[in-house]
């Protein structure tokens, strides 16, 4: 059952939502103007070929991250449906670089607004999990009536934080950084509001999720 929230929670909700996007945002966009201020410096004329790769690297990781974020926190005002292609990318481009392989295999050829921030929570969930790189193997696929999207985190140190674990079990935060707790509690409030259920299963060297919703 959805968690009832008051109107002082839902903006505390909002509040910390709004910190993990800043948080997200900051380093690509600190690291366009480090990239201008070089381009503006007459004593680093030499490294403006650097200055140019450092923007435009950074200005990609910055898009991604909004990209992403508009499908998995937010509602895309131009869609209500979202393709599995168009999906993978907004993962692949967030995730591209880092240390986990991200294995996608999502059978649905498309997915409506509230299964496609599922999906992408997961996945992000789940890559994350592996801080020190590993497989990361995404499914989703529909059986009967039901639709089942699972990540599976397989790597030598996949965990995950305290804080996280209570996220996806629909736990308020306690001790712990409220970052890493609010985006697995936004996962999993968004399985509740689809009337589905979140399993999660940590042991050492792996980690699964389970979303488990009406197709």
């Amino acid at each position: 059952m959805t968690q009832a929230f008051t109107d002082r929670d839902e903006t505390e909700l909002a509040a910390l939502v709004a910190a993990k996007l800043c948080h997200d945002f900051i380093s690509p966009a600190g690291a366009v103007m480090q990239g201008l201020d070089l381009l503006d410096d007459p004593s680093a004329q030499d490294m403006r070929d650097d200055a140019l790769a450092l923007i435009r690297q950074s200005a990609g990781r910055l898009l991604a991250v909004v990209d992403f974020a508009r499908v998995a926190y937010g509602s895309s005002a131009s869609a209500e449906r979202f393709s599995g292609e168009t999906l993978e990318k907004l993962v692949r481009d967030l995730v591209g670089g880092g240390r986990a392989t991200l294995d996608w295999r999502v059978e649905p050829v498309d997915l409506p607004k509230a299964a496609a921030r599922v999906l992408l929570n997961l996945a992000y969930m789940t890559v994350g999990a592996l801080p020190t790189g590993g497989q990361a193997t995404v499914t989703a696929r529909f059986e009967g009536d039901r639709l089942k999207i699972e990540g599976l985190a397989e790597g030598a140190r996949a965990r995950l934080k305290p804080e996280a674990a209570a996220g996806l079990a629909g736990l308020p935060l306690g001790e712990g950084l409220s970052g890493q707790w609010i985006q697995p509690h936004w996962l999993w409030l968004a399985v509740a509001r689809m009337d589905g259920t979140l399993a999660v299963e940590a042991e050492e060297g792996r980690v699964r999720l389970l979303a488990d919703m009406p197709a």
